[in-house]
């Protein structure tokens, strides 16, 4: 069964706005970042006590608010009542196996897409849900576990390096999460089409079963990324076209920048789908080729050893008269003549360019 379907099925029978974590539950705790900022000043807090005043949105500053853990369901609905998400937010960002998505209310816009990152140590490639929630002068983001991308975002607000982020508003730091997220893809892209790259110099070589199964397991991690990038295009078209009083002109220019950039996306993953069927072809032609070869041995094998099985069976049977069973050079006769037949097919084979 799909990971999710088995993930949607912890939902059955559940009523609509039910707060269901859908995800893999951890034993760490979740951990709050909050950074309020603006233009003259930044205050950052790690691990902030829900109910502390420093997590509430505060006028002529631009709070984000980071979580990073999603099993402890009391504290996002702490959080979400305090921003006045609406349960229907709150059920989706728990619900971590969802298709992205971009919806409207009236007092914030909320966003799903899929983190892609890719292990080193395992040489794998793993799958989370990022969950954004863009109002006036707040951004809240959710994420199943840490997510360093993000640290080099938060270390620039914190030294000042980036006059974009401290001058404009919650749009323009939702713009940065996304695109730095979607930065992302691209590196795991690129180990994706190493490893295509590997395993067609291995398939030449010499095609294995081993091969074969890496080629499926290829086709499912692509699988995988067409079905977290597609959506995205969606979404940043929806923000481009859409009236949202959060969007600024001013950011609208970078979403356009992001569309090119997840279009870009999207083509190098339809390119890697085709680079890996057609290694599937490759690696059924060069079997198929293997086993002709394989044929063409023992079907010469059986022709030369035919006349000779004709001479053996011959002389094999038991009739008392029969002119050459008296004779002296009879046997070896025998097998000089099964010698020169062998040979004469060789050379027969061999001018017929069969072997």
């Amino acid at each position: 069964m799909s990971t999710d379907i088995q993930k949607r099925v912890k939902k059955a029978g559940q009523l609509p706005g039910t707060p269901v974590y859908t995800g893999n539950k951890l034993e760490v705790t979740p951990t709050i970042t909050v950074a309020s900022y603006n233009n003259q000043e930044f205050n950052e807090y790690i691990n902030t006590q829900i109910d502390d005043e420093q997590i509430r949105a505060r006028d002529s500053h631009i709070t984000w608010v980071h979580v990073e853990g999603l099993h402890d369901i009391h504290l996002i609905e702490q959080i979400a009542a305090q921003y006045k998400l609406h349960p229907l937010t709150v059920e989706d960002i728990l619900n971590v196996s969802q298709r992205s998505k971009i919806e409207d209310f009236d007092d914030y816009i909320f966003i799903t897409l899929k983190i892609l990152s890719w292990s080193h140590k395992l040489n794998k490639m793993n799958t989370e849900q990022l969950s954004l929630v863009i109002g006036e002068s707040f951004v809240l983001s959710f994420t199943e576990s840490p997510f360093t991308a993000f640290n080099l975002i938060r270390e620039r607000l914190r030294t000042g390096h980036s006059v974009h982020l401290l001058e404009n508003g919650s749009d323009y730091l939702a713009y940065r999460l996304m695109d730095t997220t979607i930065d992302q893809y691209f590196v795991v892209l690129e180990k994706i089409s190493d490893k295509i790259e590997r395993i067609e110099e291995n398939i030449i070589i010499s095609p294995t079963q081993d091969n074969a199964r890496e080629i499926f397991q290829l086709k499912h991690k692509i699988l995988l990324l067409r079905k977290a990038i597609w959506p995205i295009r969606e979404e940043i078209s929806h923000l481009l076209q859409a009236d949202h009083k959060f969007i600024t002109s001013f950011t609208r220019l970078y979403l356009r920048d992001l569309y090119d950039h997840v279009v870009q996306a999207i083509d190098a993953v339809e390119t890697l789908r085709d680079m890996v069927s057609s290694i599937m072809d490759i690696y059924l032609s060069l079997v198929t080729n293997k086993m002709n070869e394989i044929m063409k041995v023992l079907t010469i094998i059986s022709t030369i050893f035919i006349p000779i099985t004709f001479i053996t069976s011959l002389y094999g049977m038991n009739f008392k008269y029969m002119p050459e069973l008296d004779w002296r050079y009879g046997y070896p006769c025998a097998l000089l003549v099964m010698g020169l037949i062998s040979c004469g097919m060789l050379l027969f084979f061999r001018r017929k360019k069969w072997i």
